[in-house]
């Protein structure tokens, strides 16, 4: 079964909707209706599921038609900047009130107002149910509370990268993928320090993902580190790869004790 993931807000999950035969593609926005309501997403890819995999998904709602210029001037006017400012305000008060260790970053209101998200950022886990009776009697609404990791405040907040442009999550990233150390050694730049690697969220740069299987495609053409191998200089044992020169560092023997060692750089054939 073809489905259309469907995003309300860019820093919210992606959520399964039948398209059915509508002439619907990636980045169009869309009106579904929710369990708990309608509201207005983006669709951010398509999905091919077999019909076993559908059963974890619980039931599959269908998109009910393209957005049209009104239904987009009345989710702009439910979240225009004075009712976000006035909510956020609200519930900054309500998380000092209560003593919560939380930083509140965002808020969205449904397309039909019945339901308000906050997006927060927190070290662990918080117990914010009474924060949640409160808001729900003050704004009338169902409130659901969301959590956010650091690299999503930047993809809310925007900047500017060290390399000079748009931070990516703020740009063309729909998925804010994992990104591992093993990125950085795979592309022989672990030795730049976390400082050069390090976005302004301060976790590693999502650029790193960008390359890292032709590095690993790459890597995987040279021999191990530690065989021993035969060159013109002499046998040795290989200490060091050169990746993108295709090249790898033997360490020859020394024909003495005591010598010091040489280590060549040697291309691959």
């Amino acid at each position: 079964m073809r489905l259309a993931m469907v995003q309300f807000i860019s820093w919210d999950k992606f959520y399964a909707f039948d398209p059915r035969d509508l002439m619907v593609k990636e980045g169009d926005f869309v009106v579904v209706t929710t369990a708990q309501g309608m509201d207005i997403g983006k669709v951010i890819e398509f999905n091919d599921l077999p019909k076993e995999e559908l059963a974890d998904l619980g039931e599959i709602k269908p998109i009910n038609r393209l957005v049209a210029r009104e239904d987009s001037e009345i989710l702009a006017a439910n979240n225009s900047y004075y009712k976000k400012e006035q909510a956020i305000d609200y519930c900054h008060k309500m998380i000092k009130k209560y003593g919560l260790e939380m930083k509140l970053v965002d808020c969205y209101f449904s397309f039909d107002n019945n339901r308000l998200t906050f997006a927060f950022i927190a070290d662990g886990r918080v117990d914010f149910r009474s924060l949640v009776k409160d808001l729900i009697r003050h704004f009338q609404k169902s409130v659901r509370l969301y959590q956010l990791g650091v690299r999503d405040e930047a993809k809310i907040d925007g900047d500017i990268g060290s390399c000079g442009q748009n931070l990516c999550c703020r740009g063309h990233l729909q998925k804010l993928g994992n990104v591992t150390s093993d990125y950085a050694e795979n592309q022989q730049v672990a030795h730049r320090g976390s400082e050069r690697l390090s976005g302004i969220c301060g976790r590693l740069k999502c650029c790193l993902a960008y390359e890292n299987n032709l590095y690993e495609e790459l890597a995987g053409k040279l021999p191990a580190i530690g065989t021993r191998v035969k060159t013109k200089h002499g046998r040795g044992k290989i200490v060091g790869w050169h990746v993108l020169r295709g090249s790898v560092e033997v360490e020859i023997d020394s024909e003495k004790d005591g010598e010091r060692k040489i280590v060549v750089e040697v291309p691959i054939q």
